[in-house]
C-alpha cells in the first residue's frame, strides 16, 4: 500500500491494527522505529544493568508532558520575528503552521524528517556526553525514541478519522482537537496533559473563546 498524502473520509478498518498499518507507511515512523530497535539491541548487548537505569528512565516519563508544552509553546508555535534585520522563522515552526492550516495532511502531522535527522544525530551527541557510560547513554536513547515513537503515533491517530474507544485517549483526543479547532492558545500536550493543568493551560473549553487564527496561527 503506497502512503497516501490525506487521510480517507472514513475508517480503514482493522481496528487500531488498520491504522499502524497505514501509520507504518511513513518515512518517519520507519526512522524513529529502526533507530529504536538498533539502540535496543546496543544497550541489551552491552547489558550490565544499573538502577541508575531506572532513574534514567522514569526521569524522562517524568519529563515528556512538560517536554511536549515547552516545544510546542516556543518552538512549534514561534511567529517569524525579525532579528538583526533579518527574518528568524525556523524550519519546523513553518511547517506547523501548514500543519495547523490543513490538520488532515498526513505528511504534516510527522516531525520534518529534516528536524528528525538532526534530533537523532544532535540527540545522540548530546546523550553520549551526557552520561559517563554507554550504558545509561544508551538506556535514554532507547527511552526518548520510544516516547518519541508514541508522540508520533498518538498525534497520527488523532488527526485519523479513528475515533476514540477508552476514556483516556478521549481525553487526549478532545483537548488536542480543542487545540486545533477552538483555541491554539490552550492544549498544548499531545501524548499527556499533566503540562497543561499544571501550567493552567487546560480551561474547560466554555471558558474560552473560540479563536480566529486556530488554523493559521497568525498574530
Amino acid at each position: 500500500m503506497v502512503a497516501t498524502t490525506r487521510f480517507p473520509a472514513t475508517d480503514v478498518g482493522g481496528g487500531l491494527a488498520g491504522w499502524a498499518r497505514v501509520f507504518a507507511q511513513y518515512p518517519g515512523p520507519r526512522i524513529i522505529a529502526g533507530a529504536l530497535l538498533v539502540v535496543t539491541a546496543a544497550r541489551v548487548a552491552l547489558w550490565r544493568w544499573h538502577w541508575w537505569d531506572l532513574v534514567i528512565v522514569a526521569a524522562f516519563v517524568a519529563a515528556q508532558p512538560f517536554t511536549e508544552w515547552l516545544i510546542h509553546v516556543f518552538i512549534l508555535h514561534f511567529k517569524p520575528r525579525a532579528v538583526a534585520g533579518r527574518t528568524v522563522d525556523p524550519y519546523i515552526s513553518r511547517k506547523h503552521r501548514l500543519h495547523h492550516l490543513d490538520p488532515r495532511d498526513v505528511p504534516l502531522i510527522f516531525i520534518p524528517l529534516p528536524t528528525l535527522f538532526g534530533m537523532l544525530v544532535g540527540g545522540g551527541l548530546v546523550l553520549g556526553l551526557a552520561f559517563r557510560s554507554a550504558e545509561r547513554s544508551l538506556t535514554a536513547g532507547v527511552i526518548a525514541l520510544a516516547l518519541t515513537l508514541v508522540y508520533e503515533w498518538t498525534h497520527f491517530l488523532i488527526h485519523s478519522p479513528y475515533r476514540p474507544r477508552s476514556a483516556l485517549y478521549r481525553y487526549v483526543w478532545r483537548a488536542h482537537r480543542l487545540h486545533h479547532f477552538k483555541n491554539e492558545n490552550y492544549w498544548f500536550g499531545v501524548t499527556v496533559h499533566l503540562a497543561d493543568h499544571v501550567l493552567r493551560t487546560f480551561p474547560d473549553k466554555s471558558a474560552v473563546p473560540t479563536s480566529p487564527t486556530c488554523r493559521t496561527l497568525a498574530s
